[in-house]
């Protein structure tokens, strides 16, 4: 009776699990390289060219990649439009619209234009959250200047490194571009 206990001890435990030899590292770069592909709209434009969206089990995994959007695992992300398709791809219109080359070529300059525009839109939002903040901190019984500030520099690095501009502001600003023998 004991070989028949032993027996039914053994088929009524759990079946031994697999044990990831490296803890899970190599799936965890490639989930990271496969969501940071996304990140590019002819990349998406080959997927839905090649049906990739019509299967059902794909459209699970990218369900599944979400967890990409939590912060322990975005920390990771070089490329953060990658999240923003991710998203996008949870849609089937968007999924199905991609694989028209119109559409791509459109997705593409609009990355482009984020790209191009970002630094300057997000150093006129920082300015200006700045600037309603000092109007909040200041008291009520005391009037704001009426005059900007004589001096103000800021520096920032344009693409292609060797170029820069300065902006100075009295009671007008000038913008002058510093280029390194580049003729425009």
């Amino acid at each position: 009776m004991s070989s028949e206990s032993e027996d039914t001890a053994i088929s009524t435990s759990p079946r031994s699990l697999y044990k990831d030899p490296d803890d899970g590292r190599q799936r965890f770069l490639l989930e990271l390289e496969f969501v940071q592909c996304l990140a590019n709209p002819t990349y998406i434009h080959y997927l839905a060219q090649n049906r990739y969206f019509e299967d059902e089990a794909f459209i699970g995994y990218l369900r599944y990649l979400q967890y990409w959007q939590r912060p322990e695992y975005a920390k990771f992300i070089m490329y953060p439009h990658c999240l923003y398709f991710l998203e996008l791809l949870q849609n089937a219109n968007f999924r199905n619209s991609m694989a028209h080359p119109g559409n791509k070529e459109l997705v593409h300059r609009q990355q482009f234009y984020f790209w191009k525009n970002f630094k300057n839109n997000r150093l006129k939002h920082i300015v200006s959250k700045s600037q309603l903040q000092a109007a909040a901190a200041t008291p009520a019984s005391v009037s704001p200047p009426s005059t900007p500030p004589t001096t103000i520099a800021v520096t920032a690095p344009i693409d292609p490194p060797e170029s820069s501009i300065a902006v100075t502001s009295s009671a007008t600003a000038t913008v002058q571009e510093i280029s390194s023998g580049v003729d425009r």
